[in-house]
């Protein structure tokens, strides 16, 4: 790989290795070599580059025919909407005439599409935040999509009088499931895991408060995920979500002390356990039976 031909298009996150061969800057072997990644058929990146979920919607935008929209949690993502993980599948909406076939890393859904749901982005086409607001929605489990709008209301990135009002107009198939999850949605949740326990919890026929401030003495001690105040029980979520808070109570003993002090009992929720949603609401349900209203 020479440094002289690299020159060209060393500034680029992003690049076509066919336009790089074409034009001299790579050879077809350096395509192979350590110091480029493939993200996608015929798009690359440089092995230096951090991969993160919105890097691969841009490469996926420049891999997938015209006409093709970047959508769902990978345009909530690229929005600053944290709902996905690098790795997760870049979700994309193509008209029902475009010819598109299935591709590793792509969750491909076929619609109808107008020109006011999408705009041009990175080489291709991104959702607009109603657009956006509906893939999140549609034919997903209720947890999963409630959790994902959350995340996006929260960030304000879509106007919920007008998504509601775009699925009481629509017909799709799922819509009911859809229009369940905009209503379930609080927009106040900290973590989608968060909101997966709430949702679970809500179906189960519980009610808990989202984000609510255990207090001491008039002294806020302690901001947990959910709480029956009625009955001093907190549920929070403990798993890798919580990479980027400044504390979770369960590695604050002193504040998990006086919680604890204060009469409440605290149930913690692993990854683990959220993936078994019956067990953790009868965890839950026998930690609310113990503690008197």
């Amino acid at each position: 790989m020479r440094s002289s031909s690299v020159a060209g298009i060393a500034h680029l996150e992003l690049f076509r290795g066919s336009e790089a061969v074409t034009h001299g800057y790579l050879s077809r072997n350096d395509l192979r070599r350590p110091r480029v990644q493939r993200l996608f058929r015929d798009v690359y990146t440089w092995s230096g580059i951090p991969v993160t979920h919105e890097l691969r919607a841009r490469a996926a935008a420049l891999a997938l025919p015209a006409g093709a929209v970047i959508t769902g949690r990978a345009a909530a993502s690229v929005r600053g909407a944290p709902v996905a993980w690098r790795d997760d599948p870049v979700d994309v909406v193509a008209p029902l005439t475009l010819r598109i076939g299935r591709r590793s890393g792509v969750l491909l859904r076929r619609t109808e599409l107008r020109a006011e749901d999408s705009a041009p982005w990175g080489g291709g086409l991104i959702a607009s935040p109603l657009r956006m607001g509906l893939d999140l929605l549609l034919g997903r489990a209720l947890p999963d999509s409630t959790a994902d709008l959350d995340q996006v209301l929260r960030c304000g990135l879509v106007d919920r009088a007008e998504l509601a009002a775009a699925l009481r107009a629509r017909h799709d198939n799922g819509i009911v499931v859809a229009r369940q999850a905009e209503q379930l949605a609080t927009g106040v949740a900290d973590s989608v895991p968060e909101s997966k326990v709430r949702v679970h919890l809500v179906l189960a026929g519980l009610d808990p408060v989202a984000q609510y401030w255990i207090e001491v003495g008039g002294e806020r001690i302690a901001l947990v995920d959910l709480a029956f105040p009625a009955r001093k029980v907190a549920v929070e979520y403990d798993g890798a979500w919580r990479d980027n808070q400044i504390w979770a109570l369960n590695k604050d003993r002193e504040r998990l002390n006086r919680v604890q002090a204060a009469g409440w009992r605290v149930v913690f929720v692993t990854a683990a356990l959220l993936r078994n949603p019956a067990r953790m609401v009868a965890e839950i349900r026998g930690a609310l039976s113990t503690m008197e209203p």
